[in-house]
């Protein structure tokens, strides 16, 4: 990659990264209502984010002998963490420490 191709590649993240912060703001001022449609996905679009982030991290576990069963463990431990204590960050990192824990130990 040429210095122009590196300096455009950045330009363009850059710019992308800057359109998608402040363009909301920008459409949706302060003082003004949302249409009913974003509120609408603003409630359910992040249990479907979630969802989709589950199915996309189990898609290629393999549930036959143990191979699924180190996703299983971290899935479980995540979901009965934060049913517990309602803290994603928590949930999320002992899920995976445990996760990196069994894979790097146990099976690997």
């Amino acid at each position: 990659m040429t210095t122009f191709q590196s300096i455009a590649t950045i330009f363009a993240v850059v710019l992308g990264t800057l359109l998608t912060r402040f363009l909301p703001f920008f459409i949706f001022p302060e003082g003004k209502t949302p249409p009913d449609y974003i509120l609408y996905l603003g409630t359910v679009l992040p249990c479907a984010v979630i969802g989709f982030l589950v199915v996309y991290s189990l898609k290629d576990a393999v549930f036959s002998s143990f191979h699924g069963l180190i996703e299983l463990l971290s899935l479980l431990v995540v979901a009965g963490l934060h049913k517990w204590r309602k803290n994603t960050l928590l949930s999320i990192s002992a899920g995976t420490a445990l996760y990196m824990f069994l894979v790097q130990t146990w099976f690997h």
